[in-house]
Formats: structure tokens, C-alpha cells, sequence
């Protein structure tokens, strides 16, 4: 059986630091951070901010989104943190479904994602890469940042047999499904009970609805109204959120408290979401863990979300820790 490293991912806000030094001390392999411009704060800011305060977890993003950068801002973004974490950090990146979404743009396609993750690795690696019709390179003189080559993994988000097949040629692992080739990581959200404590208890609602209700933003971005009124209480849903804003305004609430919180229309869903999957005491999550393994994942990235996410991260570590003996 695989082994599973158990890692968190943590918006870019005023409490990621500390929640990075609380995730070392519980043994969290790495951290991860977010990158949605509209929503949060700069993930580069907090990880540098995150990298000062620790000396072990691994700091990565979970994920980068091309176009809220150019290709040569974000090769000198990873240089700092890679520098300032002393070789911990991991990149990664996707096509910005949320993120570009939320300003009212479709999200990249997959040939242009790959077009600049291959010029971002030729600029880490002090070669000249072409950028919008000209060549461009990292000058950065002796002293004011790593010198080239600067070693970064490079990971991707991707789904489907295209996005498998692409990881192949330009990344070092992937956030999906498991890959034939490369380390694979899942993301996971969900709440370890405690004793005595029932599934759809209202602190469990809280703690994982934030995760659970995305399935209603997504539904209402991509299906428009047919999509999201098939969900259960999504016609209220809708309806809530249109009396806000004009039509063309609405991308502007749909993703309103992603993943985070839960504006009022999100809060009445609470009935309707899914209280099964990674919820349940320590040793019933700790099996659903080892599943992981077994399916061919290396790597968990558990995202607490809720009013205490410290607490959830103390269970989920406690949880991975009674995972079945042979996965450790």
C-alpha cells in the first residue's frame, strides 16, 4: 500500500501564517494556498510571510492562475518564495475556472496553459523564453535573487485525458485524478466528528458547508439557470441572488464566500449538502484516507473551512494518524 502524505490548503488571509506554523506542529506535510485575485489576498505575500515563521512544511498553491500575472512576474514571485523558503516551495497551477469566472472571463484553455508553464520553466532555468511576440529572461543581478537555474517543481491541475496527457509533458505531478507517470495529489474537504457527535450536527453543517455549496456556484457559472434550479432548492437559490444584481453584474456574487463562508442563500443549502463524504469520527476517516492510497494518490490536501479551521485541522491530523496500519 502507498504511503499518503497529509497536506491542508488555507486561503491567503491574516491568519494563514499562523495556520501554517499550527499545520507544521501537527505534522502536515505541506501547505498549500490559494490564488483568486477577486477573492483573496496575494498568495506570494503570505507564503513569504508563512516561509519566515517555519522551517519544515512544505509551501505550495493550490493553484496559480496564469492570467492574474504575466509569465515573468510570476518566474520572479517563485524565485522570492523559493528563496525565502529555502527550497520548500511548489508551484502550481490551472486554467482559473473560479478565479476568471469571478471577473467575468472564461477560463484559459489547456494549450495556453501549457504554452506558459513551458516559457515560465525556460525563465527558472535562466534560459530566454518568448513572451508575447519577444524574447524575454530573468536579469536579475548576482545577489538579488537565486541564481539560475532555480528548482521549482512545476505542477497542474488538470482533468480528463487531455489534461493527463499534457501533465506528462510539462509538469512534475498533477492535482486530478491519479496519473500513470507522475505523483498525484487530491483535494478533499470534510470534518472528524466528535465523540458522540452526530453527522448533520450543525457544527458539522458550519464546518463543511462553505466546500459543499460550490456545487450550486458551479452549476449557475457553467449551466446558467437550467443547471442550478435541477439542484435541490436551487430555483431559491437563483432567484436570491438575481434580486442583487442585473444580469450583467451577477458573476460578481456567484462565487460570493467561496469556500470560506456562506452568504445567507448559501446557509439555506445546508439541508440539501453532501454529510457523508470525509465526515465521520477519526477512524472512519482515517479508512477513507487509506482508500486514497489505494486508489493511487501520494498526496491529500485536506481543506478545512468553517468558524474554527484550527480545530479541524488538530481531527483531520488526529484521523490520519489512526489511518489502517499498512498505509503508514
Amino acid at each position: 500500500m502507498r504511503d499518503l502524505e497529509l497536506s491542508c490548503g488555507l486561503p491567503p488571509g491574516p491568519d494563514f501564517a499562523d495556520l501554517a506554523v499550527l499545520a507544521e506542529e501537527l505534522g502536515y506535510s505541506r501547505v498549500w494556498i490559494y490564488d483568486s485575485a477577486p477573492l483573496w489576498e496575494d498568495p506570494f505575500v503570505h507564503l513569504a510571510l508563512a516561509a519566515r515563521r517555519t522551517t519544515r512544511i512544505g509551501l505550495s498553491t493550490a493553484v496559480l492562475i496564469p492570467g492574474q500575472r504575466s509569465v515573468m512576474t510570476m518566474a520572479s514571485g517563485i524565485a522570492t518564495v523559493a528563496r525565502v523558503s529555502g527550497g520548500r516551495f511548489r508551484a502550481c497551477f490551472g486554467t482559473g475556472f473560479t478565479a476568471r469566472l469571478a471577473v467575468g472571463r472564461r477560463p484559459m484553455t489547456l494549450d495556453t496553459l501549457a504554452d506558459y508553464m513551458t516559457a515560465l520553466r525556460r525563465l527558472l532555468a535562466g534560459e530566454t523564453a518568448i513572451t508575447d511576440g519577444k524574447p524575454v529572461r530573468m536579469l536579475h543581478a548576482s545577489g538579488l535573487t537565486a541564481s539560475r537555474p532555480i528548482q521549482v517543481p512545476l505542477w497542474i491541475s488538470v482533468f480528463g485525458p487531455r489534461g493527463t496527457a499534457l501533465a506528462e509533458k510539462v509538469a512534475d505531478g498533477v492535482i486530478g485524478p491519479p496519473h500513470p507517470v507522475l505523483p498525484t495529489a487530491t483535494i478533499v474537504s470534510g470534518s472528524v466528528l466528535d465523540p458522540g457527535e452526530d453527522r448533520d450536527s450543525d457544527r458539522v453543517r458550519e464546518a463543511i458547508g462553505p466546500w459543499r455549496v460550490v456545487d450550486w456556484h458551479n452549476a449557475y457559472a457553467k449551466g446558467g439557470a437550467e443547471a442550478v434550479d435541477a439542484l435541490p432548492r436551487g430555483r431559491a437559490w437563483r432567484a436570491a441572488l438575481e434580486e442583487l444584481a442585473p444580469e450583467e453584474e451577477r458573476h460578481l456574487l456567484t462565487f460570493e464566500g467561496h469556500v470560506t463562508h456562506l452568504p445567507d442563500r448559501d446557509r439555506r443549502l445546508l439541508d440539501h449538502i453532501d454529510l457523508k463524504t470525509m465526515v465521520g469520527d477519526a477512524s472512519r476517516v482515517g479508512r477513507s484516507l487509506a482508500r486514497l492510497a489505494d486508489l493511487g494518490f501520494h498526496e491529500v490536501v485536506y481543506t478545512p473551512s468553517g468558524p474554527d479551521v484550527a480545530r479541524e485541522l488538530h481531527a483531520f491530523a488526529t484521523a490520519h494518524r489512526q489511518r489502517p496500519a499498512a498505509d503508514r
